[in-house]
C-alpha cells in the first residue's frame, strides 16, 4: 500500500488504547517506555502515527529531554502490516522529524541495549544515524552493599511542589545535572515533574541543609532498574554515590527484584568504580547511542 503524508497525524492522549493494542500485538516494537509513561508522552512530546481510517497501523514516539535534544521513545507496526514495517518506519521518521524541528529540536537519538542484536539500529544507519556513544550494561543479582555510605547525609522524597517561598528541589536538581552531564543526558524541569510522578522511587540526598544530589530508580515486573546516580562534581569522594547506592540497592530489597540492571556511558570512569565496588558485574554486550541531526 502507497503510503501518503495525509496518512499519518500527530498522535493524541485520546489515541492510547490504539497504542496500547498494537503494543500486545506488533512483531516489531521499540519501547522505551512503561505503560504509566505513555499518557505524559503522548501529552508533552510530539508523537505520530499512521492510520488506515480509524485503524492505527504504526506509531513512532518521541521524548524531548532538552529544548534543542530529542530520543526516539517508541515504535510500533501492525500485524497486518509486517512486511511493511520499513516503509512504515521511514514515513513517520520524516514526518516525526518535521514536528521536532518545529519545536527546535536540533538532534533526534535513538540507544540500545546490545550494539550486536539491536534490530533497529542497522535500519536507522541507512536513514541519517550515525553512532554517537558508547554505553556499558551491568548486572547485580543481590542486595549485599560494601558500605552504607556517608551516614551525615539525609536522603529523603524528592519535592517538587513550587510554592511562594520557593521551588523544592527543582533548582538543585537542574543545577546538579548541568554540572554533571553533557546536554545529552540532561532532564528539563517537565522531565523531572514526569520522573516523579512515574518512578517508584526518586530521592535526593542532603549535606547541611543543601540537595547535593539525587538518584531515582524504575520496576518492571521482577526487574529493577537504577536509572540515575548523580551528585555535584564539589561533592565527589565524601560516600555521596555510595550513599545513594546503598538506600537504592534497599529499595530493590523490599521490592525483592531478582537482578538489578543500569547502563553507564563507557568514559564515566568514576561511576564504573562505584558499580563494581557495589558487586555490579560488566556485561559482555556493549549498549549504544545513534544521533541524526535535524538542522
Amino acid at each position: 500500500m502507497p503510503l501518503h503524508r495525509e496518512q499519518i497525524r500527530l498522535l493524541a492522549v485520546e489515541d492510547i488504547p490504539l497504542v496500547e493494542r498494537l503494543l500486545r500485538t506488533s512483531e516489531y516494537i521499540y519501547q522505551r517506555f512503561t505503560l504509566e509513561e505513555l499518557p505524559l508522552l503522548l501529552e508533552r512530546y510530539p508523537a505520530v502515527g499512521l492510520f488506515h481510517g480509524a485503524t492505527l497501523q504504526g506509531f513512532l514516539l518521541s521524548q524531548v529531554v532538552d529544548s534543542s535534544i530529542a530520543w526516539i521513545g517508541g515504535f510500533g507496526v501492525s500485524w497486518g502490516e509486517s512486511r511493511a514495517y520499513l516503509s512504515i518506519l521511514q514515513a513517520l521518521l520524516e514526518h516525526l522529524c518535521d514536528a521536532l524541528r518545529e519545536c527546535g529540536v536540533s538532534d533526534l537519538h535513538y540507544s540500545g541495549n546490545d550494539a550486536a542484536y539491536d534490530w533497529l539500529r542497522s535500519i536507522l544507519l541507512t536513514r541519517g544515524f550515525a553512532p554517537y556513544r558508547s554505553l556499558f550494561s551491568y548486572d547485580k543479582f543481590d542486595y549485599r552493599v560494601p558500605t552504607s555510605g556517608n551516614q551525615a547525609v539525609t536522603i529523603r522524597p524528592v519535592n517538587l511542589v513550587e510554592t511562594v517561598q520557593g521551588q523544592g528541589d527543582m533548582a538543585a536538581l537542574l543545577a546538579i545535572d548541568e554540572q554533571c552531564f553533557e546536554a545529552l543526558w540532561r532532564y528539563d524541569r517537565l522531565a523531572f515533574i514526569d520522573i516523579a510522578n512515574t518512578h517508584p522511587y526518586f530521592v535526593v540526598a542532603e549535606l547541611r541543609g543543601e540537595v547535593i544530589g539525587y538518584q531515582f530508580n524504575a520496576l518492571d515486573g521482577n526487574f529493577g532498574y537504577l536509572v540515575r546516580i548523580a551528585v555535584q562534581p564539589t561533592c565527589n569522594s565524601q560516600g555521596i554515590g555510595a550513599r545513594l547506592m546503598a538506600e537504592a540497592i534497599q529499595f530493590f530489597a523490599q521490592n525483592q527484584v531478582a537482578r538489578i540492571m543500569l547502563n553507564t556511558q563507557e568514559d564515566n570512569v568514576h561511576a564504573h568504580r562505584l558499580y563494581e565496588w557495589f558487586g555490579f558485574t560488566r556485561l559482555q554486550q556493549m549498549g549504544f547511542v545513534l544521533r541524526r541531526g535535524l538542522s
